[in-house]
């Protein structure tokens, strides 16, 4: 039987497998997602909102535990990894508190006798999972589609099936009836079956632009609703007039929280050239005094990265950077999945570290002649997912708000997720967006009545 592989990335002598779900069984899970639908559907607000928010307890009475199997699986600090299962506890109860209110029937005046919008689930969503943050993009699609009265099939990363399993398990004794939470445990080359299966009704990605064009033509050639967030490489721009302190303290978790494996990190540093002077030595200091090491340490800035492909990946494409001008100031060395804090400078268009997503702990730093300056080698970029920007000048945050060609523009702040505002991105980092308001409405049937 074939079977789902996790390697500890810290101690890859220690390997967990979990065995793929065969066709047989698949076929039975998705039938029992369209048959707890059609119960599911018609639970009230308010029972939802009971077991989400037992969820929320749980995953906060849990949360060492699971930070622990996260770390075990990807290798991230254990205490972000505790941070992100508290993070879930929130989006848990932001819904379970908004969730009503936001798919509130909505009254509209026209010449009928009465007519409304109204909000309905679709049916069974897929959502199909990235490793880095295993547990948390898992509930930041999942809680609103529950809350929202759809059942969710989860297809996630197969180096996290540890993870995966723990939150199904978590789902049912949180009190969700069989079938409304299911992890779906196949390889990759078997999304494109589940997404034509006719119980599937949408599915939304996070995750690579590669995986985003296939599962967009797959539910696109079904005529299915789908939400892709994709990667970025979103820029930290750090203009003259900017608060120095406030953007070095900012800078190092904007760009090395899980060891830069984030699709939201800043990547590419755009720093206008007085002040870079004074910007780059502060930043190098601080990256000297970050500790890496055993993530289960409380100690411990920086993991390692979640795999040694990962590590090599990241290697390279700071090796060909350097190798077409960019300057190495300090780090690039390897050692297993582990990879040194990194700073480059004189980074270029056209250069790997400017160009592409690089998921790993490399600051690629790029100057500006002027704020005009800065927004424009920002949105050279093919991705838009955000960006952050440090200025005192009204004038010039309003350039970047208006400017930017990205999902969100953070001002004075770090680019982050949030249950209280939608995100998501533009360009190749996607469409659609999730959490807040927009987040929920995503996978409903906006139906319209008019009565007369």
């Amino acid at each position: 039987m074939p079977v789902l592989k996790s390697v500890n990335p810290y101690d890859p002598s220690r390997i967990v497998n979990y065995p793929e779900v065969s066709e047989m069984n698949l076929a039975v899970m998705l039938g029992r997602a369209n048959n707890a639908f059609q119960l599911y559907r018609r639970t009230s607000f308010d029972q939802r909102k009971i077991w989400m928010e037992r969820m929320a307890a749980l995953l906060r009475e849990r949360s060492r535990e699971l930070a622990e199997l996260i770390t075990r699986e990807m290798g991230k600090p254990v205490r972000e990894a505790d941070a992100e299962v508290k993070k879930c506890a929130w989006v848990c109860e932001f819904y379970a508190g908004h969730a009503e209110k936001f798919l509130a029937p909505r009254t509209v005046e026209t010449e009928a006798e009465e007519s409304m919008v109204i909000y309905q689930p679709l049916g069974p969503v897929l959502a199909v999972m990235p490793w880095n943050f295993p547990f948390w993009q898992v509930f930041r699609c999942a809680v609103p589609a529950l809350m929202a009265g759809n059942t969710l099939l989860l297809k996630h990363a197969s180096s996290v099936q540890g993870c995966a399993g723990a939150m199904e398990g978590l789902f049912r004794e949180a009190g969700f009836q069989e079938g409304v939470f299911q992890n779906l445990a196949i390889s990759s080359d078997r999304v494109a079956g589940v997404i034509a299966n006719a119980y599937v009704k949408a599915v939304t990605l996070t995750g690579s632009e590669a995986a985003g064009v296939a599962v967009a033509t797959e539910a696109g050639r079904h005529l299915k609703k789908c939400v892709l967030e994709l990667g970025g490489n979103n820029a930290f721009v750090v203009l003259n007039d900017a608060n120095q302190e406030l953007a070095l303290n900012i800078a190092i978790p904007a760009r090395l929280q899980n060891a830069g494996q984030s699709c939201i990190a800043a990547k590419r540093f755009i720093l206008e050239t007085w002040i870079a002077e004074d910007f780059i030595p502060a930043l190098l200091k601080r990256v000297g005094q970050l500790v890496m090491g055993d993530p289960m340490e409380e100690a411990t800035d920086l993991g390692p990265l979640a795999s040694v492909k990962q590590a090599q990946e990241v290697e390279q494409q700071v090796r060909d950077s350097v190798e077409r001008g960019a300057r190495l100031i300090t780090g690039g060395h390897r050692n297993g999945a582990f990879y040194e804090p990194t700073v480059l400078s004189g980074v270029k268009p056209g250069m790997p570290v400017f160009d592409e997503e690089v998921f790993g702990p490399v600051f690629a730093i790029t100057e500006a002649e002027s704020p005009e300056h800065a927004l424009e080698i920002s949105n050279l970029s093919r991705f838009g997912l955000g960006m952050q920007v440090f200025t005192q000048s009204e004038s010039n945050a309003k350039l970047f708000m208006e400017g930017a060609e990205e999902g969100a523009v953070f001002i004075n702040a770090m680019v982050k997720s949030d249950p209280r505002l939608p995100f998501g991105g533009v360009k190749s980092s996607g469409f659609g967006r999730e959490l807040s308001e927009e987040g929920i409405r995503e996978f409903v049937n906006i139906k319209t009545i008019w009565i007369d």
